[in-house]
């Protein structure tokens, strides 16, 4: 039996403790990104009718916004898992990155419903065995090619561990959810940076084989 090419129960509390230590930074992490979306959904509602053509243009300026926000928390959790203490300015400060990142989403999303489409199970195989690319987007600043097949390589061999921690990670932010929703404000972060975790262990190790291999 192969040895596990990471712990669970090590990431889970991993993000725990880290969201604990820094609670307030999270909570006030959350209501911005959550205010963002709040005022960027109500201005789009509030003209479009009047001014449809406004509205389209700041609804891309608002999807543009909402994948560099998507990155800076990538970002952010990273340098946690770094020992290193997050910034609300990293929020927004994946700008430059932001076309590797579009076209890497584009990818893989092609890659996953292509995978769908052939009955399911090669999606979610997929899925997971791409799942990290944006992780080295912002990491490292690969582009969207190298992104995808670095991810391949770091998940080779640990795809049914992953999937039962995707499946754990979600099943932690649904019982956030039921907590009236204020539990999301520590979930959320629990999850995200125990994900940045395994990313973070999953490359570190595959490095190791290779330098051996030399």
């Amino acid at each position: 039996m192969k040895p596990q090419k990471f712990s669970k129960s090590e990431a889970i509390r991993f993000g725990w403790t880290t969201t604990k230590n820094n609670l307030g930074f999270f909570i006030g992490l959350l209501i911005i990104v959550g205010l963002f979306y709040f005022f960027s959904n109500f201005i789009i509602e509030l003209i479009k009718d009047e001014a449809p053509i406004l509205s389209s243009i700041m609804s891309i300026i608002f999807w543009v916004l909402d994948m560099v926000i998507q990155m800076g928390l990538i970002r952010i959790s990273l340098r946690f898992c770094d020992n290193k203490k997050g910034e609300f300015a990293d929020l927004f400060s994946c700008f430059p990155l932001f076309f590797k990142y579009l076209f890497g989403s584009i990818l893989y999303g092609l890659i996953v419903v292509g995978g769908m489409i052939l009955l399911i199970i090669p999606g979610i195989i997929w899925g997971i065995k791409f799942q990290f690319f944006s992780c080295f987007i912002v990491d490292k600043g690969v582009g969207p090619i190298e992104a995808l097949k670095r991810s391949s390589a770091i998940t080779k061999g640990a795809k049914w561990d992953l999937f039962l921690f995707n499946l754990l990670l979600i099943l932690i932010n649904l019982l956030g959810a039921i907590c009236l929703l204020i539990g999301l404000f520590v979930t959320i972060p629990t999850t995200m940076v125990a994900w940045a975790f395994v990313y973070r262990r999953l490359f570190a190790q595959t490095e190791i084989v290779q330098a051996s291999k030399l």
